[in-house]
């Protein structure tokens, strides 16, 4: 074996876990860069949401978006369609679409548990509610996004062309479960039902062919338990002006401090949405998907497409 092969592909890229380290680095450089340049010039957005995390989820997004750019146009010469973030992917009834999708399997599930008495409405401190549902929705879709480009990205791609969507899901979905282990309260129960909702997530993606609709459906999952609800999102409080629902049954089905995101009311629901998008796929043929690498014909650079 030449040196080059070490390095380089037969379709002349780098082997994927060269491109999957060369990423890590570049987005934690890009990472690092925004947060000198641009969070001193974001630091005026906190006051304004009265989230003080705002700034430094929007300089982690930043610092993701550039390390993506770095890659696809760089180094893989390819389009942000490989990594579902093309016009085609941001349609608007995708993306309401997406937000069903996210919503519904948390939504249902908590009213379930309300009516059994499992959730319950308490009074809270007084404070505009209007206010904090737009700061926290404002917080939310920033922090969602950040998740979602370093989880289901440029990584979730490499993997996805290396090792076949499988094992991209699963890789991917366990690191999810175990970027949440420094949050709140955080046990094995929870952490297994993160794991669960980047494989919901990351099938979300495979099926639409949009970062963006796993990115809306994370960002709806989280507003259903932030805005409405008023529990605890991943086991983070957040503001709940006025009123909020509190745990009164047992932790396994309600999530106790988590939030119902930890309880296995939440995996009924992720699971029920899992099935149906495995329905719609067998329908529409589109599951088992394979990601293949084609010549353009109007181009010397070679381009990603999707295939079914």
């Amino acid at each position: 074996m030449t040196l080059r092969r070490f390095f380089v592909a037969a379709d002349g890229r780098l082997h994927a876990p060269w491109r999957l380290l060369i990423f890590l680095l570049i987005a934690g450089l890009c990472v690092q860069v925004a947060g000198i340049a641009i969070l001193p010039l974001l630091r005026a957005v906190d006051p304004l949401t009265g989230m003080n995390p705002m700034a430094a989820s929007l300089t982690f997004v930043i610092g993701l978006l550039a390390a993506h750019a770095i890659m696809l146009l760089g180094v893989d010469r390819s389009t942000w369609s490989y990594v579902g973030l093309d016009a085609a992917a941001a349609r608007a009834s995708t993306l309401a679409y997406a937000w069903i999708l996210g919503a519904l399997p948390i939504l249902l599930p908590s009213l379930v548990l309300l009516a059994f008495g499992w959730l319950v409405v308490r009074p809270s401190l007084q404070g505009s509610w209007w206010m904090a549902a737009v700061q926290v929705s404002l917080f939310l879709l920033a922090a969602a996004l950040g998740e979602e480009l370093f989880s289901r990205g440029y990584l979730f791609a490499t993997l996805r062309d290396w090792l076949g969507w499988p094992f991209a899901l699963m890789l991917t979905s366990i690191g999810f479960g175990l970027l949440h282990l420094a949050n709140p309260d955080a046990d094995a129960r929870s952490v297994s039902l993160v794991v669960l909702a980047g494989v919901f997530l990351g099938a979300i993606l495979l099926v639409m062919r949009s970062l963006y609709a796993a990115w809306i459906a994370h960002w709806a999952w989280n507003w259903v338990m932030a805005v409405p609800l008023h529990v605890a999102v991943s086991g983070l409080p957040l503001a709940h002006p006025d009123d909020q629902v509190v745990d009164s049954g047992p932790d396994w089905i309600t999530g106790g401090r988590w939030g119902p995101e930890g309880g296995a009311a939440a995996a009924v629901g992720m699971l029920v949405g899992l099935g149906y998008l495995y329905l719609r796929v067998r329908r529409f043929g589109v599951w088992g998907v394979r990601f293949e690498r084609t010549q353009d014909p109007h181009s010397s650079n070679p381009k990603h497409h999707t295939q079914t």
